[in-house]
């Protein structure tokens, strides 16, 4: 079942699955079909007696992943054709806080954009000791306002989440865990025995009690669902404009871009 895949893989070990974003030359960077993919991915592991735990990493030990294709977007002003005709990046957060099993991130490199948001939307992530973690959107005429920012704040504070938002501050594993943006960091050689650890854990408590469990601890932060939906709907506005195509552009022609003009708005 899982040739069907062709931007991820899908595969069951023990009651853990793991889903691996597999496009290592784009740092693991997601399209839209690379969306849907994991959509899937996750909706297979939910619906399975057969997985109690989930796994997300990326390909390779360079990035867990980068978040969305710039170059695709760039190349195509959109980030490819889906199944739906939707760009489905908000019902793949959806997923993974609402599939009833613990997710953990396993983080094998750069976790940046839309790829750092992934992490932390995760139960619980690990870190390989060579993994980074960041923001990139106001450098690139975008922003993940909902739980990307509002439910980062909850995990490492306010001021902290303002950092990394408004300083793109790039974190290391070790300041990561400082953070508790993490919970543990391992070296980069042991990360997957350490997730199957971890996962071994879980797999002998009550599946219902954990689904409870998770269901009660996302119940606080739900309403950044809807504020999320809102910023969509604004960044899609946002996108067609001058100031966001000029973060774009300098970004793949490898310049600092100007926003100087758009200050005083």
């Amino acid at each position: 079942m899982a040739d069907d895949f062709t931007d991820i893989t899908y595969e069951v070990d023990n009651g853990l699955a793991w889903i691996t974003i597999n496009r290592p030359d784009r740092y693991n960077a997601f399209r839209a079909q690379t969306v849907d993919e994991l959509i899937l991915a996750f909706k297979r592991a939910w619906a399975s007696s057969e997985v109690g735990v989930v796994a997300l990493t990326g390909a390779g030990d360079k990035a867990f992943c980068a978040g969305g294709d710039q170059k695709q977007r760039m190349e195509t002003g959109d980030y490819g054709p889906s199944q739906s005709g939707l760009f489905e990046v908000e019902s793949l957060h959806r997923v993974i806080r609402d599939n009833p099993k613990p997710v953990i991130a396993a983080v094998n490199g750069l976790a940046i954009g839309g790829g750092h948001v992934l992490h932390v939307l995760c139960d619980l992530t690990i870190a390989a000791d060579t993994a980074q973690f960041g923001q990139n959107g106001p450098r690139v005429g975008s922003f993940d306002a909902g739980l990307g920012s509002g439910y980062l704040a909850r995990v490492v504070g306010e001021k902290r989440a303002r950092e990394i938002w408004f300083m793109l501050r790039r974190l290391s594993a070790e300041e990561a865990l400082d953070w508790g943006l993490v919970n543990k960091v391992v070296p980069a050689a042991d990360l997957k025995a350490e997730v199957r650890a971890w996962a071994d854990q879980m797999l002998d408590f009550s599946p219902t009690a954990l689904k409870v469990l998770k269901q009660s601890l996302n119940t606080d932060t739900e309403h950044f669902v809807s504020i999320g939906q809102m910023a969509y709907s604004t960044l899609e506005i946002f996108g067609e404009t001058p100031e966001s195509r000029e973060g774009i552009t300098a970004f793949n022609e490898k310049r600092k871009p100007d926003f100087t003009p758009y200050r005083g708005k």
